[in-house]
């Protein structure tokens, strides 16, 4: 007998990823359609077979897991009063050069315990999880020293271990430049020290750079990048955030399996993505929190690079873990349809973090399903600030 079925939904799903172009708005909808799951794999559809656990899911919606596929989940204190800064008209940079920003969640976080960064992060992610977060990547980079860096590394193993969730590590030792080291030697630290100890430790699968004016210049991060490939991890890179600072621009020299936010990205940082087979993953929580410049999305879509969507949740510039409010800003911000907003946070999502076998309804990968009291997939983004989910499916397990 199977583990559970899901059974009367309508189910909608992508299929074959990374999905590109127009497909993004075309997914597979299935009416009243039963899902067979076992052993934490869907294993049929449409089939009437018995099992142990059934959900009716009549007159609801039945679709993946949500895939969160850029989060900065580890850190301590908060950054309430740089909100309120910005309102008054104080930039972002303006903030940081007084010592706030990034360098303000490091000085938090590296005085934060690890039993201390793990409860705060446990929270979070069971949040995540109500609103139907199944797959959450996890970044490194308030630590900026060899110590902190791999403590925070640390605290994402454990997470890994304890949570319901899929946890992805991202080394992000290049987030900023520490105030007590300089620029040279805290590239040396990160090239010598830390990647060597990453690496030997198995504690990430992913390297990321700031790649930013007044952070990591295109040569510096490609350096890092680099470096961190040939140590076996695989490269991301923050990319055209704040101005065209040339982060998409390496996305082929480096092999990039995602560049992320690209708010500013040149002709020919597009045209790399494009060779280089890249996912743009966009976050609109954080365009929406610093009143920046939308990404072009649509600019992505009609050059048929696969777009994903994520919440980039951190202290600083998005204090959002909510998925469907990321789909809602995503369609708002980016103009893209509800259905391409549920490919970019699921099945292209996956193929952000090489989650492969999530991110969509199909026959053989792993069962992280959503059931949402909601008849269609356009209500998800619609109503706004509104939890649809109504029950989680992770590795075929009701949570």
């Amino acid at each position: 007998m199977d583990d559970l079925k899901i059974i009367n939904g309508r189910v909608v799903t992508f299929q074959d990823g990374p999905v590109r172009g127009s497909h993004m708005d075309f997914p597979l909808v299935l009416e009243n359609a039963n899902i067979i799951i076992d052993d934490g794999y869907i294993t049929a559809i449409d089939s009437d077979r018995p099992a142990k656990k059934t959900i009716d899911a009549r007159g609801k919606l039945v679709i993946p897991g949500f895939i969160d596929s850029h989060t900065h989940l580890v850190f301590a204190g908060s950054r309430e009063d740089e909100f309120e800064k910005r309102l008054k008209g104080i930039s972002y940079q303006e903030i940081a050069r007084e010592g706030g920003g990034i360098l303000s969640t490091v000085r938090a976080t590296r005085n934060a315990d690890r039993n201390t960064l793990i409860q705060l992060a446990k929270k979070r992610l069971d949040f995540a999880l109500s609103w139907g977060t199944t797959t959450v990547e996890i970044k490194s980079g308030y630590g900026l020293s060899t110590k902190d860096e791999l403590k925070m590394l640390e605290v994402i193993d454990e997470l890994k271990k304890t949570s319901h969730q899929t946890i992805v590590p991202t080394f992000l030792g290049a987030h900023e430049f520490p105030p007590d080291r300089g620029r040279d030697e805290y590239m040396n630290i990160i090239l010598n020290e830390m990647l060597p100890e990453i690496a030997r430790r198995k504690l990430a699968r992913f390297i990321d750079v700031f790649c930013e004016d007044g952070v990591y210049t295109k040569e510096e991060s490609k350096k890092i990048l680099l470096k961190g490939r040939d140590f076996g991890l695989f490269p991301k890179i923050h990319a055209d955030e704040l101005a065209s600072s040339g982060g998409s621009e390496i996305a082929e020299d480096v092999g990039a399996i995602s560049c992320d936010h690209l708010s500013y990205p040149s002709e020919e940082g597009i045209d790399a993505m494009k060779r280089a087979g890249t996912v743009a993953v966009l976050l609109p929580a954080t365009t929406l929190f610093l009143s920046g410049k939308s990404a072009p999305a649509r600019k992505f879509i009609d050059e048929d690079i696969p777009v994903a969507i994520a919440s980039d949740f951190n202290p600083g510039s998005s204090p959002v873990l909510a998925m469907p409010l990321v789909m809602s800003l995503a369609c708002l911000l980016y103009r893209i349809t509800p259905r391409e907003a549920l490919c970019a946070g699921t099945i292209n999502a996956a193929y952000a973090v090489r989650e492969e076998k999530r991110g969509s309804i199909e026959v053989g990968k792993k069962a992280d399903i959503l059931v949402c009291d909601c008849e269609n997939e356009n209500e998800i983004p619609y109503w706004f600030g509104f939890n649809p989910v109504r029950y989680v499916v992770k590795d075929g397990k009701v949570i």
